[in-house]
């Protein structure tokens, strides 16, 4: 089926792109954080560790910076940096993801399928092997998380729309919580006849340039059960708001987000037990002893350990799988959460809601909620996003693109391509130092969950 898939699929091609912006991953991993200076940390306040000053403090509060201040008058005391990162990401009337378009070359930061078409083409060669596999039902419910720009989803029917019978199965399910995002969503993949249009995002429905239809959500749980699903996660787990824990004298601290006496947010440290903690002792119950000995800090994701649940539960219901793929390790994280503006690391209490938040993936803490959540489902990997596009035939694409397309397209072809699967600064490189094209492929890691009625899926065989 694989080859099968290959040979139909490759004719397609979609605009070419703008590739140079730098990938917000690789710019994470080469620029290490700022080493923090180590200090006796008491309950007392006034003396508790305060970060460097802020770069581009902004002249007056802005609405979400008030929210936060409000939320800490509030409840008397500070708040932990995973409701800090949800407040400045998400927050509906200010959060950074809200109200306008932050990817590509004029955002503040670069995600695969905007490096080249052939990323959502390999996606869709994963979604309708999958399909095969579930002995091709006549419908099924694709599901997007956090979809961007909707350029994935748009790039994978483009490629698939060959497979007339896959095609007309589907009915895609955009779980987005931006209206600004939704609007961007809607016009890439050319949607028309849109039905309450008006009313809340969970009813909303439209058909897209192949007639497929596309229905929009708030929540995965907004989604209509019942149906054979396959869930796409690309870049979604690292945007779930982490808790941070810190070694102390008197044990594992939460790590919160204060006011300090100039009204600039700073760090502390929680003087007692906080609820996350029990996250963090499931977390080290799964480490092995020697894996967390050593560290001084330990990032836990609690709303990953919820999501995975959450799809565990629905394939095991349903049928079908699940694909991740996002930049992480396969063990303990340790101190990643980053803060991004417009390509530049910048601090993370720098005035929030201008900047992205992200943290590494914990793909070890995915998989053992997975199991947990159920024996009825199998987890594939991590393996790296090079192996996986590799093992899907995007060698076989890049050739199939390059024999039909001008010089300037062809640049862009090997540039997304070395983007995808390549690995540090390409070497084939002539330009500019500033326009290198950035490998991802051994940073960003895909995983599958799976119904073990399924088996193996492509291509973790």
């Amino acid at each position: 089926m694989l080859r099968k898939v290959l040979r139909q699929c490759y004719s397609f091609h979609r605009p070419t792109v703008n590739v140079y912006a730098v990938p917000r991953l690789y710019r994470r991993l080469c620029s290490s954080p700022s080493e923090t200076t180590a200090a006796t940390i008491s309950i007392d306040r006034s003396s508790l560790y305060n970060p460097p000053e802020h770069s581009h403090r902004p002249t007056s509060d802005s609405e979400l910076v008030k929210h936060l201040k409000g939320i800490i008058k509030f409840r008397g005391g500070p708040i932990s940096v995973g409701e800090y990162m949800s407040e400045v990401l998400t927050n509906p009337k200010a959060g950074y993801y809200i109200n306008r378009d932050v990817f590509g070359a004029e955002g503040d930061f670069i995600t695969s399928p905007e490096v080249s078409q052939m990323f959502g083409e390999m996606i869709g060669v994963w979604v309708m092997c999958l399909w095969e596999q579930m002995g091709q039902p006549q419908r099924v419910n694709l599901i997007e998380l956090g979809p961007g720009r909707g350029t994935l989803v748009a790039d994978l029917l483009r490629g698939a729309s060959r497979f007339k019978n896959f095609v007309e199965a589907l009915h895609v399910h955009l779980v987005e919580c931006s209206p600004a995002l939704q609007k961007l969503q809607h016009q890439n993949l050319q949607c028309i006849g849109e039905e309450n249009a008006a009313q809340d995002t969970d009813k909303r429905t439209a058909r897209s340039l192949f007639g497929t239809p596309v229905s929009w959500h708030s929540t995965l749980e907004q989604v209509p059960s019942g149906l054979p699903t396959i869930i796409i996660a690309h870049e979604f787990f690292d945007a779930l708001p982490v808790h941070q824990f810190q070694k102390a004298s008197r044990g594992w601290c939460e790590k919160m987000v204060d006011v300090a006496e100039d009204s600039s947010f700073r760090f502390v440290l929680s003087p007692q037990p906080t609820p996350a903690t029990l996250y963090l002792l499931k977390r080290c119950k799964w480490a092995a002893p020697e894996e967390t000995a050593k560290l001084n800090q330990i990032e836990v994701c609690p709303k990953a350990m919820e999501l995975t649940q959450t799809i565990v539960e629905r394939i095991s219901s349903d049928g079908g799988g699940a694909l991740i793929i996002d930049y992480g390790l396969d063990g303990v994280i340790s101190d990643s959460l980053q803060a991004i503006r417009k390509h530049k690391f910048i601090n993370l209490l720098d005035n929030p809601g201008s900047a992205d938040l992200s943290a590494y993936v914990d793909f070890a803490s995915i998989r053992h909620s997975a199991e947990e959540a159920s024996g009825e489902v199998s987890v594939h990997g991590p393996i790296t996003q090079s192996q996986f596009l590799g093992l899907l035939g995007i060698n076989f694409r890049v050739e199939a693109l390059l024999q039909n397309c001008t010089e300037e397209q062809a640049e862009s072809l090997r540039t997304g391509y070395w983007r995808l699967v390549g690995d540090g600064e390409a070497p084939f490189w002539e330009g500019a130092d500033e326009g290198v094209p950035i490998g991802m492929g051994t940073r960003y890691k895909a995983m599958a969950i799976v119904s073990k009625k399924q088996g193996v899926p492509a291509p973790f065989q």
